[in-house]
């Protein structure tokens, strides 16, 4: 099936922007005309494909296709290069999904290393980047472990240390005989969404029990940080990010030498792999500095 671009870039631009309007003056088009082109490409596909709101979000659908619409112009944009062509279109934009922790420790520095691209991420817990990638959602993604998602092919990036981490405050209030099963029952934890599931796996290995204990949901990298230094609860933070405020006693390690380490992976359609080769080489280069060897 061939979709005409000029439908492809409205939608593109209403999911980027959420509104007919914003999109149409992206486009430098009038709103009646992106409603035009939406009407059209819908019934060329036979779907729905925006769910009009505020902000318009996207049917899985039209994720898909606007999705289709973004690799086509990194390919685009890659053949262009090759052959010296005209490039006033402009770079090319890219979907990816990220975990939160690799975007507050290392992700950023990867991105600034390569030119001609406008990043759209997606941001997401550790253990689900992945299944953006399976939906054929994004274009490439830092993923867990090292299951390969079809038709990608997969780099591992080594592993992201996370460290078990509380006030001296709230060591005091909630161990103060020690981290052991009953105190971990009981003692209040920082968790990044209900998605995640890192504290509870630090505490199968420390307990080899399944526990569930009182949990803040607190999405955000830099706010687990500040929310344990706080006294909130303890919670398992990336090295990097703790590493200052252990050094000048802010944070506490719940027990010592027990961090748990996560391999990474980068992941990328095998399709528009060449396309993304740069930014592959930049990830690998920030990764190697940040992340652990996965051993």
């Amino acid at each position: 099936m061939i979709l005409d671009p000029h439908h492809l870039s409205a939608l593109s631009a209403i999911l980027r922007h959420g509104s007919f309007e914003a999109a149409a003056a992206d486009l430098s088009v009038t709103p009646s005309a992106i409603s035009q082109r939406i009407k059209a490409l819908e019934d060329r596909v036979g779907a729905a494909l925006i769910h009009r709101g505020t902000p318009c979000t996207a049917t899985p659908m039209g994720l898909r296709i606007a999705q289709h619409a973004e690799d086509i112009g990194l390919l685009e944009a890659k053949l262009a290069r090759e052959l010296t062509l005209d490039r006033k279109s402009g770079p090319a934009r890219v979907r990816i999904a990220v975990p939160a922790d690799c975007m507050a420790t290392w992700f950023i520095d990867a991105m600034a290393r390569v030119d001609d691209l406008l990043f759209d991420l997606v941001i997401d817990d550790q253990d689900y980047s992945a299944e953006w990638l399976r939906r054929g959602e994004v274009s490439a993604a830092v993923t867990v472990g090292g299951q390969t998602v079809a038709g990608c092919d997969a780099i591992a990036l080594g592993a992201l240390r996370y460290l078990p981490t509380a006030s001296p405050e709230y060591l005091r209030t909630w161990f103060p005989n020690g981290v052991n099963e009953a105190s971990l029952t009981r003692a209040p934890c920082l968790t990044f969404n209900r998605k995640d599931s890192l504290q509870k796996e630090w505490i199968a290995l420390q307990t080899g029990r399944r526990l569930s204990p009182p949990s803040h949901f607190l999405p955000s990298s830099q706010g687990f940080v500040d929310a344990a230094i706080a006294g909130l609860g303890w919670g398992m933070n990336p090295v990097g990010l703790v590493d200052t405020a252990l050094s000048d006693g802010r944070l506490g390690l719940l027990v010592e030498d027990a961090p748990l380490d996560i391999p990474m992976t980068w992941q990328v359609g095998r399709i528009l792999a060449p396309a993304l080769r740069p930014l592959t080489a930049a990830v690998l280069k920030c990764a190697q500095r940040a992340l652990r060897p996965d051993v």
